[in-house]
């Protein structure tokens, strides 16, 4: 079964698999017989959790040794993994109110924990540098709840130098997406499209929604938000496509695992271009060094992509230390001696002042990124991290990509398959 686009959210989230790690160096550490003084009277160590690459954990580390040495007594307790399991984790300490005070949080859980008191009002904490679209993400009934930490953006990569290859550029538009996946074919070998079959791609479903001026399929509010006309439409131009041979057949569209060596059709040049985040680019260009670029979703009346954080940090209510959790967060969005350790761990920093200080030391892939980010946040929409798993979006997510595979695969008409998405809409709360 694809992914639903839900974990799309989580785009620049790494895949090491490792052990919770407890540092024992510098400021960094648990606190044995007893506390320091801050420096204000309180004796403080801040739990603090994440999920990440090797090279964030030694970039956050570094940076918790810097604020400990800066504000003497104030020492961490981390714990980090990879992102796999981390869910789970933090939703049940959660449960048993032990909660780290400062823990990484994803688009896809934050209208949950927002929405049930589990996150704690960020506010007060200075965003005058930060791009209020990408704010908009955290913010949850006009409260910022979860500050983003890295700039992302949705867009397409693309394979660049066959593109250059066959005199082509990307298409700007979706006529001129549909119309090139028809005119390209006869130029390809048997086996290579344009792209692969997007009937099923939730994702990219809703990039096509949006850019016919319809919004987001899914939001945050709960609601079904489905336009049937759109959908039709985007079912039948697949269909057609289909028909004709012009793009992966169903069993090579399921086959397909992005950012595997082996799987991922665009890394395999059986396809031209995907749907991708920003953070996602050095996956990609590790696999395929200096082939592939990004550019912007295809448009319609408006833009198709969106503006999104790579993750956020959020803070307990239950913690003993807000106020000193939310002076760290500041510390760790806001300055540049911070932003210069973290480099871009968390993808293009969200703080203006710290991305442009850094900016001589981007590698090509992070003014790839910069580039995409900067494009999206023209004219493109705020991320809607959508309901969560909520009342019954979970089963409605898992169902959606089991009916329009059956569309895809020939099982059911698409007005049978709409029937069933709006029967199973009905179930929601």
């Amino acid at each position: 079964m694809r992914k639903s686009w839900h974990r799309l959210a989580a785009g620049a989230a790494a895949v090491l698999s490792l052990s919770l790690i407890l540092s024992a160096c510098s400021g960094v550490k648990k606190e044995e017989g007893g506390s320091a003084d801050s420096g204000n009277g309180k004796s403080i160590t801040l739990r603090i959790m994440w999920w990440g690459s090797q090279a964030r954990h030694d970039a956050t580390l570094k940076a918790l040794d810097l604020y400990s040495e800066k504000h003497p007594g104030i020492t961490f307790e981390p714990e980090y993994q990879s992102f796999d399991g981390y869910q789970d984790k933090l939703s049940t300490q959660s449960a048993g109110k032990n909660t780290p005070d400062i823990f990484q949080m994803d688009a896809a859980w934050f209208n949950d924990w927002a929405s049930s008191g589990r996150l704690e009002d960020l506010s007060s904490i200075p965003t005058d540098k930060i791009d209020k679209v990408l704010l908009e993400t955290g913010t949850y009934q006009s409260k910022l709840y979860a500050m983003p930490l890295g700039n992302n953006a949705w867009g397409m990569v693309y394979n660049k130098t066959m593109m250059d290859s066959l005199g082509i550029q990307p298409p700007k538009t979706w006529d001129e997406f549909f119309a090139m996946a028809r005119d390209l074919k006869p130029r390809l070998a048997k086996d290579q499209y344009l792209t692969r079959d997007l009937t099923a791609d939730g994702a990219s479903y809703m990039s096509y929604q949006l850019s016919m001026s319809k919004g987001f399929s899914m939001s945050k509010d709960g609601k079904f938000h489905y336009d049937e006309a759109t959908w039709k439409d985007w079912m039948n131009q697949w269909a057609e496509l289909r028909k004709e041979q012009l793009v992966t057949p169903p069993d090579v569209t399921v086959s397909d695992k992005g950012q595997d060596a082996q799987m991922d059709l665009l890394i395999q040049e059986k396809i031209l271009l995907r749907g991708a985040h920003a953070a996602e680019f050095g996956g990609t260009d590790a696999l395929k060094p200096g082939v592939m670029a990004l550019t912007t979703q295809p448009r319609a009346t408006q833009a198709s992509g969106w503006l999104k954080a790579s993750m956020y940090w959020s803070v307990s209510p239950n913690s003993q230390y807000k106020e000193e959790a939310k002076e760290f967060i500041d510390w760790f969005v806001n300055s540049e001696e911070a932003g210069e350790i973290l480099g871009t761990s968390r993808g293009i920093p969200v703080n203006k002042s710290v991305a442009d200080a850094l900016q001589p030391k981007f590698t090509d892939v992070d003014k790839s990124s910069l580039g995409l980010i900067n494009e999206v946040s023209k004219d493109g929409a705020a991320f809607d991290p959508g309901p969560g798993n909520k009342g019954g979006w979970a089963n409605f997510t898992k169902e959606y990509d089991n009916i329009t595979q059956s569309i895809m695969f020939g099982k059911i008409s698409i007005d049978e398959g709409w029937n069933q998405i709006v029967k199973l809409s009905q179930s929601l709360e």
